[in-house]
């Protein structure tokens, strides 16, 4: 069993700081992962990762690797974690989202899901069993169940019927991940998710078949697929309701750092989201002045650090000058530079909002914080 040990809750809120221990190393909570489907974070070499953003676990995808370089190649390297040198614990997405976002590319079915390749057009299946035994071969700390992402908006009957076929593939994941052994001698751990769309007895639900099967942590998924924010918001504190104390609580692809402040309050653990690490390259930079476009003209001549309140590699060696010349001139350091300054943005904030609840007084602080973000925000966009 996977155990959550809380350290710290805020007093008017339940937010809430712990730490759980893999054979990897401890992931202290609340955390933000780095996303590396493809056995990368974009951009951004590990040595980056482990020693200035200090990312504590990273993210890859099940779907993706499993397509390339394949399990075989996997196995033969020893595990992820040896082929990419990467000694901190790892988070593997179970692949479902990718494969239903293949709208037209896939065909559900009782027992999984058959899909084509997006690389070549071959035909595969993803069954519960089978997406269990690729995580074994990829030899991640904590494995995804596999389930269907409804997408919004929907109607009650379809994510009824798809909050059943997640419960019903939620009971052959544990039965699979049971009666199989990890290949590398570490252990792993199998996460649930929870499902339901914006319906709340869904949503109770999904979290009650789940916690039958005691999982050893508990995820909320399709969430931030276009629904209001405020419906997200409201989506993720009634569930948590329902989950153990004892257990990580982990929301999917979750978001902006507003988002994160604000589900923290509500009593999430883990969060992941290629924001940070998108918007870089894409020359939008997060810091405590607002989100600044870097190709932005009145850069040209600002040789003020990135972010004067932040202490990454990136900012305290390289002006937006400097940053804005290398978009202009099409370098790729800019999508490195960049990328490890907003991660290590997305790192800083929920290792202050760690502090925070220790220290009882995270809900001010968070309604603090949004509110400069949200200031400094419109600023950055007048």
């Amino acid at each position: 069993m996977l155990k959550l040990n809380v350290l710290g809750l805020d007093k008017n809120s339940k937010a809430r700081c712990g730490f759980f221990e893999t054979d990897h190393g401890i992931v202290e909570t609340p955390i933000f992962m780095p996303v590396g489907t493809q056995g990368s974070v974009k951009a951004v070499n590990q040595s980056y990762l482990e020693k200035d953003i200090q990312a504590q676990i990273v993210l890859s995808n099940t779907y993706h690797l499993y397509l390339r370089p394949g399990t075989e190649v996997l196995e033969n390297a020893g595990g992820l974690h040896k082929f990419i040198n990467w000694e901190r614990p790892i988070l593997t997405d179970s692949g479902g989202y990718q494969v239903f976002s293949l709208s037209e590319l896939r065909k559900l079915k009782k027992n999984g899901v058959e899909f084509r390749s997006h690389l070549d057009g071959s035909k595969h299946l993803f069954t519960p069993e089978k997406v269990i035994s690729i995580q074994r071969s990829i030899g991640s700390d904590i494995m995804m169940s596999l389930d269907e992402c409804t997408p919004y908006p929907c109607d009650y009957e379809y994510a009824k019927k798809s909050t059943d076929l997640t419960s019903n593939w939620a009971i052959l994941n544990k039965e699979a991940f049971d009666n199989s052994n990890p290949i590398y001698g570490k252990r792993q751990f199998l996460f649930g998710i929870i499902q339901g769309s914006v319906y709340k007895d869904l949503r109770e639900k999904s979290a009650l078949d789940l916690l039958k099967l005691d999982f050893d942590g508990y995820a909320i998924g399709g969430l931030a697929v276009g629904e209001p924010s405020e419906t997200m918001y409201e989506m993720i504190n009634f569930t948590t309701d329902f989950l153990p104390n004892d257990r990580p609580r982990y929301l999917m692809g979750v978001g902006r750092p507003e988002n994160i402040l604000e589900a923290i309050e509500k009593g999430i653990d883990m969060f992941d989201c290629v924001m940070p690490t998108r918007n870089a390259r894409n020359a939008y930079l997060f810091t405590s002045d607002g989100i600044l476009s870097m190709r932005n003209a009145k850069y040209k001549n600002d040789f003020n650090s990135v972010d004067s309140q932040c202490n990454c590699y990136t900012c305290k060696n390289y002006s937006r000058a400097y940053l804005r010349h290398l978009y202009i001139a099409k370098e790729i350091l800019a999508l490195e530079l960049s990328s490890i300054h907003n991660l290590h943005f997305y790192l800083e904030i929920v290792k202050v909002a760690r502090e925070r609840i220790k220290q009882g007084n995270f809900t001010e602080w968070k309604k603090e914080i949004i509110s400069k973000i949200s200031i400094n925000n419109k600023k950055s966009e007048d």
